[in-house]
């Protein structure tokens, strides 16, 4: 086993299932994809610690455990349509991919759409597709979803991403002021967008989701 795999496990171990999440299969994705891939070299031996890191364009990478209980949330079983909101280095993407059949993600910012393509390329996930967009709009020529998951820090839930929903299908998102969020999770009751259930799944914080339906550049709603 070399470092990297240990420093993998020993995450797993220490910071995500001693922390209460308990679905094998996200347990396993976690001790698989190599996350050191996803940062920076001169971050590589800090990419298994209990904390973010920056990828540039002042984006980060979220902590491992925020990625474990993001995934966990979602309940895939292998066979789902996933859309992600704010591809950023590719690793949650990487992790879904070990989870659902196929992966959409979407990037507003173009380099790193362009870096995270390479790397999910370098490490053969096929199932994986990345276009470079606003978010809020999720992806409607592929819609619906089973499962929906935003890595940025939303002041609301955007209706087109609740809409993109399958019946039955969960939403995972933080959603707040620009300094703090609580993470939710949305699941579509039936064909009405408005009928759903929301779950407050604790406190977050996340960069900014920025596009028509989270916030504008101006820091504006």
């Amino acid at each position: 086993m070399d470092r990297f795999a240990k420093m993998r496990q020993k995450m797993v171990d220490s910071q995500i299932r001693s922390r209460g999440i308990r679905d094998e299969r996200v347990l396993e994705a976690m001790e698989k994809v190599p996350r050191h891939f996803f940062v920076e070299e001169g971050l590589q031996d800090q990419a298994y610690s209990d904390h973010p890191l920056p990828i540039g364009e002042r984006q980060t990478i979220s902590q491992p455990y925020i990625v474990a209980l993001m995934t966990e949330a979602l309940a895939l079983t292998g066979t789902e349509k996933v859309l992600e909101i704010g591809t950023g280095s590719g690793y949650q993407a990487a992790v879904l991919a070990e989870l659902a059949d196929r992966v959409f993600s979407t990037e507003r910012l173009p380099r790193l759409a362009d870096r995270a393509r390479k790397i999910l390329y370098a490490l053969r996930y096929s199932n994986v597709l990345i276009k470079v967009g606003d978010g809020t709009q999720g992806w409607s020529e592929e819609a619906p979803f089973d499962g929906i998951i935003v890595t940025a820090g939303a002041p609301k839930v955007p209706k087109p991403l609740v809409q993109q929903l399958a019946v039955g299908g969960r939403l995972v998102i933080p959603v707040g002021d620009r300094y703090s969020q609580n993470l939710l999770r949305v699941v579509r009751l039936s064909e009405d967008p408005e009928d759903v259930d929301e779950e407050d799944l604790g406190g977050c914080r996340f960069v900014d989701l920025i596009g028509e339906h989270g916030w504008k550049n101006n820091g504006l709603v």
